[in-house]
């Protein structure tokens, strides 16, 4: 997913990061619980539905499709993955 904010800046999140970071009540509550969410490497992201302006609705190829994302948990997951690649060195 491409994302191009209002000040210009712009990020790029893979399909199987979004999906691991969904906070739907079911992943919540699988994260609370210390257990880990099943996600095939191979997901992809098939649609994004918005949400009035606040957020945006995905659906992934694994039929996942409850998690809202909202732009400000959105641009803070870009800004740490831009942060880890820079780290990593890519």
């Amino acid at each position: 997913m491409r994302l191009r904010w209002a000040d210009d800046a712009e990020h790029t999140l893979g399909s199987v990061a979004l999906r691991r970071h969904c906070r739907c009540g079911d992943c919540r509550a699988a994260a609370l619980h210390d257990r880990a969410v099943a996600v095939p490497s191979d997901v992809r992201l098939v649609d994004a539905q918005p949400i009035g302006a606040y957020a945006v609705q995905l659906l992934f190829s694994d039929g996942h499709d409850r998690g809202i994302y909202p732009w400000p948990y959105l641009r803070e997951l870009a800004e740490k993955d831009a942060a880890e690649r820079a780290i990593d060195g890519g």
